[in-house]
């Protein structure tokens, strides 16, 4: 039997139709697909990584009461917050995101610990979620050290309060009033008994913004609590929960430090004449490099800090007579103990190992304390 055009015709249309229908809802359903999936995490000290940069941890060490955060592509939630501590003593945790190093935890990438003096600048920005219900305060810590500690507490915290709720105070006692970032601010000094501790408190609650964290730090090295030749080991942002917290979230998080500070009477990059020998064992997959830094110039350095960039595909997996901050993209070495000290015209070696994939290639430049050093 021959079918009539208008039969043809209404065919066509229902299946055009049915084919748009399906395009949209998998357009729909590819467009809703995060780019990462939410990680959520539970225990005590628990932490991944978000962008390839940033390290989201849960970080809940005052109380055994259960704390859960979900990291996103972006930042954080705080997704249970049980239990609940004095108001007149410390917070229950710190779930936080950071960059640079926590306890021997370091971001990918980072270039922390940085010696103050070689920081040219260091924007950040922040978004924070508030809640309802419950007693916190959004805090931004800055750490500081006189050396460039991967591990254990800094000598100096500073904390940036951009919110708090409830009758809680920032330790110490309130000394001054001071403009920092364009902004008014309570200062607050004092010590938790392990690190002396600068707060600058916001008058109200401040949701988002962008600033120059150096603006704080300079504000630390004004009052005594700092130095210009110390380091900055790692900026984080969060929040101290004493009473729930469920909720609480940090939407959005940036940070860069930019090296190349330093100037006429400046007291930092001490080694102003540095050379490098990268020598490498390779095989298929797989490399060592032992790398001896020597110091050309006429000035000591101690806590001797090398940066320098792996190639793309390369991967560090352990180390020997330094430790590594970063295992992938850019990589900072210090010292161990027992050759910290690097004299004039002296040099020290360490090495590591780790895998590749493609062709292998060595790393191009290399810095001590921010100065460039020659390539042997």
């Amino acid at each position: 039997m021959r079918s009539s055009p208008l039969r043809l015709r209404t065919a066509r249309a229902l299946f055009g139709a049915l084919l748009t229908a399906l395009t949209t809802l998998a357009a729909l359903l590819v467009g809703s697909a995060p780019a990462q999936a939410d990680t959520l995490i539970c225990e005590q000290y628990g932490s991944t990584v978000i962008q390839g940069r940033y390290v989201v941890q849960n970080n809940r060490w005052g109380t055994s009461a259960t704390q859960c955060v979900t990291a996103t592509d972006t930042g954080f939630r705080l997704t249970q917050a049980d239990g609940s501590v004095p108001t007149n003593g410390a917070p229950k945790s710190y779930p936080s995101i950071f960059n640079g190093c926590h306890y021997t935890n370091c971001s990918p990438g980072t270039n922390l610990p940085a010696q103050v003096s070689s920081i040219s600048s260091a924007p950040s920005s922040i978004s924070y979620g508030y809640v309802s219900g419950a007693v916190y305060n959004a805090s931004y810590d800055i750490w500081l050290d006189p050396t460039p500690r991967t591990d254990g507490v800094n000598r100096t915290e500073i904390m940036i309060w951009f919110n708090r709720v409830g009758s809680i105070q920032p330790i110490g006692s309130r000394v001054a009033t001071a403009t920092v970032g364009g902004r008014s601010w309570e200062v607050w000094t004092g010590s938790n008994g392990s690190n002396d501790v600068i707060s600058f408190v916001a008058p109200s609650a401040i949701s988002s913004w962008s600033f120059d964290v150096m603006d704080f730090v300079d504000q630390a090295v004004a009052r005594g609590l700092a130095q210009n030749n110390w380091y900055l080991t790692s900026v984080q942002a969060g929040f101290e929960p004493w009473q729930n917290g469920a909720g609480l979230a940090v939407n959005s998080f940036s940070s860069t430090v930019n090296l190349g500070g330093g100037g006429p009477g400046d007291p930092g990059d001490p080694a102003a004449s540095c050379q490098v020998a990268y020598d490498t064992n390779v095989w298929q997959g797989g490399f060592t490099a032992n790398v001896t830094v020597k110091n050309t110039g006429a000035t000591a350095v101690d806590n001797w800090k090398l940066g320098f960039t792996l190639p793309s595909g390369q991967r560090v997996t352990s180390a020997w007579n330094a430790t590594l901050s970063g295992s992938t993209g850019a990589v900072t070495a210090t010292p161990v103990a027992h050759n910290a000290r690097l004299a004039a015209g002296a040099s020290q070696t360490f090495g590591f190992q780790g895998t590749y994939s493609g062709t292998f290639a060595e790393p191009s430049a290399f810095t001590l304390n921010g100065a460039t050093c020659s390539v042997a």
